[in-house]
């Protein structure tokens, strides 16, 4: 049973509200961290090892760190909620069944980054979500943990709800704080940084919501206590998004040292693939890492299991590994086709281009249009390399990583997935049967066989 920091009151019922959270030690973080010198909450953040659950996997502390601090200057913490990640929704769960766990983690964030202003970037599509968020606030406030003087120490702080206007773009840090201005969400060039020149050409720190709610848990248990759960530097507990073809959808907290074959087939998580069908492919940290086939899903090619950790997962690198990412599980059985979810994925990424650099808007267009001629028995041969020679030339060339994320989902598909592009492009007249497991190793994992 993995340890449980930020779900483990979810159970209860009407957790949502301040005063069951309250009764379940809700906002002990606040006073205990409002006793404490900012340095020293920063100081425990690092201790932890916490590293941003939005994707990135950097160390939270060591960003708090590089937060200026000019005399006169506001500074401003802003979360990042603009969940848009397809396959991710552990933010989505956050905030909405227990919105105050948020709330509490922005108070200690922001008090340590002398923050007195805060935001929410919150995606557009999660039009209910606001509410909640709002109604936690202004039940904080009352409660005197919000506001003016906070709980009589001369601290303010005012947290702010932003909602966006439906735009995955905006999940990039710089372009969240272009909307949160009131403009054209388009990425910025860096440098310089948020953290020098954010919000309003004022130092900022942008962080996910997952990696906020962490704090609470670090200052209530400390930082070391924290780093002493998972391994290595997959310090704490992660959530996982889990989808596709799996038994028991839903959001999981993992402390990082399961391996993915019990993630995947064990009734603790789960739960197996329904219908006896065996895994095929997975996507394990949102749809911009690359996708893995089963063998090197549940094995490095060393032959060692893969462990649910940013370090195991990238082991590897992408010849033979993956990504942690923001944790977004997308599993995939035999009766997948690997070839029209690439389809699918570069659709979406043409879709929410903002189309500021040239390798992104016209190349994730140039993507779609071929993957859409094989997908539909009208590619060639040569497409499979005009397909890899246009996402080489999209990969790093882009202001932002969006680029980026377009081009690996592709360059994966064709290193692991290169025969079932040919298949679809020899059998035109096939489209509407499944290319199935075909030549990929035999992916049934050996606790299944010796059964």
């Amino acid at each position: 049973m993995s340890k449980k920091l930020l779900l483990k009151d979810a159970h209860i019922e009407g957790i949502r509200y301040f005063d069951v959270y309250r009764k379940q030690g809700g906002y002990d973080a606040v006073e205990k961290a409002l006793k404490m010198t900012p340095d020293a909450i920063t100081e425990e953040v690092k201790t932890s090892g916490l590293r941003g659950r939005g994707g990135a996997g950097f160390p939270t502390g060591l960003k708090w760190s590089f937060l200026a601090k000019p005399e006169g200057v506001p500074r401003y913490l802003v979360v990042n909620a603009d969940e848009s990640e397809p396959g991710t929704f552990k933010d989505r769960y956050l905030m909405e069944f227990i919105p105050h766990l948020l709330i509490e983690g922005m108070i200690v964030s922001s008090f340590a980054l002398g923050a007195h202003t805060s935001y929410i970037y919150i995606r557009g599509e999660y039009s209910w979500i606001p509410d909640i968020l709002e109604e936690a606030i202004e039940e904080a406030k009352k409660a005197g943990f919000l506001g003016k003087n906070i709980l009589g120490t001369g601290y303010d702080l005012e947290i702010y709800v932003h909602r966006g206007a439906g735009a995955y773009i905006c999940g990039e840090e710089t372009a969240l704080l272009e909307s949160l201005e009131g403009k054209r969400g388009n990425p910025r060039l860096k440098p310089p940084f948020p953290a020098v020149k954010g919000l309003w050409e004022s130092p900022t720190v942008v962080n996910n919501v997952e990696t906020i709610a962490a704090v609470v848990p670090i200052i209530n248990i400390t930082g070391a206590e924290y780093a002493k759960i998972g391994v290595g530097r997959s310090t704490g507990t992660k959530l996982i998004s889990a989808c596709g073809n799996i038994n028991k959808p839903g959001v999981y907290e993992i402390d990082m040292t399961i391996s993915v074959e019990e993630f995947i087939y064990s009734e603790e998580y789960c739960g197996g693939i329904p219908n006896g069908k065996r895994l095929k492919a997975c996507i394990p940290g949102g749809s911009s890492v690359p996708i893995v086939p089963a063998n090197l899903l549940l094995k490095t090619i060393n032959g060692e299991p893969r462990i649910m950790n940013y370090e195991s997962l990238a082991d590897g690198g992408f010849a033979t590994g993956t990504m942690m990412g923001s944790g977004g599980f997308i599993v995939l059985d035999e009766d997948q086709s690997v070839v029209k979810h690439t389809l699918s994925l570069a659709h979406f990424y043409m879709h929410e281009s903002c189309g500021q650099c040239t390798p992104c808007r016209e190349g994730t267009g140039w993507m779609w249009r071929i993957l859409t001629k094989i997908a539909n028995g009208t590619g060639t041969m040569a497409d499979i390399d005009l397909l890899w020679d246009v996402q080489r030339k999209i990969e790093g060339n882009t202001i932002c990583p969006l680029g980026d994320a377009a081009a690996w989902p592709v360059a994966a598909a064709i290193r692991h997935f290169r025969d079932e592009f040919e298949w679809y492009i020899d059998n035109p007249e096939a489209q509407t049967r499944n290319y199935g497991l075909a030549n990929y190793a035999d992916p049934i994992p050996a606790a299944a066989k010796a059964e």
